[in-house]
């Protein structure tokens, strides 16, 4: 009896991995300029193909196709697909929100992981809870009517649910703004979100009007001489994690005209120092940034009384990304910033290079 189990394993294994899906050549039709992990093709029978690659941190590469068709289009055997445009989605980020928004399509959402913390008001009210990794209502998604579900890749593929997922008949895709390495990486992903919505070409126009924005003012940041140095974050359980010198917040930096102060993390995590080591850089900082929670000067002082004399804290140069919250903890930042990188570099080129008040900011406040 094992061994029929093994042999009927083999042939499933065979039929899955062979399907007309897997080798077939496409056209592309949208090659992303800055962000990695998906490009939008077309197959020989016209139908649309977003390919998303490694959307999440993980030593095991990833692909995943999936078939956005028109109508009278058929799926090849064993793809993902869904019929577009999608007009009723359930996603797992409030990033996912803000780039649906952003392509007029908000009313389309029907189902929000965190729907509380959101600060688009008009979604928070109207789309329901749909819990959270491991705890999601399964039954709830199904009774919205979803027709297809923008996962949140955090901690890699996620099969449970989407096994899940796949017996309800709810077509998924793997969204992985998150991991990219650069502002305007991550805001490209509202060409993918567009083409599931069916208006790529609103997509790609917003997305080109704001690249242009960025850029612009990258530009204008060049002009500066100085190069603040800048510390990010606070403790967490005793140690000090520093991003990359290849994440999105330090490339914000680096095109403010700022100067990341532990460019010694090259590799594609952040990393833990020690609070001696934190010291160290943070007394050689100008400016420190995206102090966690922390609301006040005297509250950082209080929780990090070893750091009350570095220079950022003497010169009331300490900044958080905590400007726009809502009254249940939602950030705009983590949200709405998805879509607004050049409100982001806006705000950083201010805080860098003109020791900019609160009210002159939009994201960031200075902490008094």
């Amino acid at each position: 009896m094992r061994w029929v189990l093994y042999i009927l394993a083999l042939a499933l294994l065979s039929c899955t991995s062979t399907k007309e899906s897997d080798n077939e050549t496409l056209t592309p039709l949208y090659t992303p300029k800055y962000a990695k992990s998906f490009t939008i093709s077309q197959d020989s029978l016209a139908r649309k193909v977003l390919t998303i690659t490694n959307p999440y941190q993980s030593d095991k590469p990833f692909e995943q196709r999936v078939y956005l068709l028109g109508e009278g289009q058929a799926a090849p055997k064993g793809a993902i697909a869904l019929h577009t445009p999608a007009t009723k989605l359930s996603v797992l980020s409030a990033s996912h929100v803000a780039m649906v928004d952003a392509v007029g399509a908000a009313d389309r959402i029907v189902g929000v992981s965190g729907v509380r913390f959101l600060t688009n008001k008009a979604v928070r009210e109207r789309a329901i809870e749909i819990g959270y990794d491991s705890a999601l209502n399964f039954e709830g998604i199904k009774a919205a009517g979803t027709e297809v579900m923008l996962l949140y890749g955090l901690y890699g593929d996620q099969s449970s649910m989407t096994t899940k997922l796949t017996e309800l008949g709810i077509p998924y895709i793997y969204i992985g703004d998150y991991i990219e390495s650069s502002p305007l990486g991550k805001a490209e992903w509202i060409v993918a979100i567009a083409a599931v919505c069916g208006v790529q070409e609103r997509g790609e126009e917003y997305f080109a009007a704001l690249e242009e924005r960025y850029n612009t003012l990258k530009q204008s940041a060049a002009q500066y001489s100085a190069h603040p140095k800048v510390m990010l974050n606070t403790p967490y359980n005793d140690s000090w994690f520093m991003p990359s010198v290849r994440s999105y917040a330090v490339q914000l930096i680096a095109d403010a005209g700022g100067e990341y102060i532990y460019p010694q993390n090259d590799s594609a995590e952040s990393k833990p120092i020690s609070l001696e080591q934190a010291l160290l850089l943070a007394s050689a900082a100008d400016v420190w940034i995206n102090v966690g929670q922390t609301a006040t000067l005297d509250q950082l002082k209080a929780e990090n009384p070893k750091f009350s004399t570095v220079p950022a804290v003497v010169n009331r140069r300490v900044y958080n990304n905590t400007k726009r919250t809502t009254e249940s903890g939602g950030s705009d930042f983590w949200e709405g910033g998805a879509v607004n990188a050049d409100i982001l570099l806006a705000d950083m080129i201010k805080l860098l290079h003109h020791d900019a008040p609160t009210d002159s900011l939009y994201y960031y406040k200075r902490l008094e």
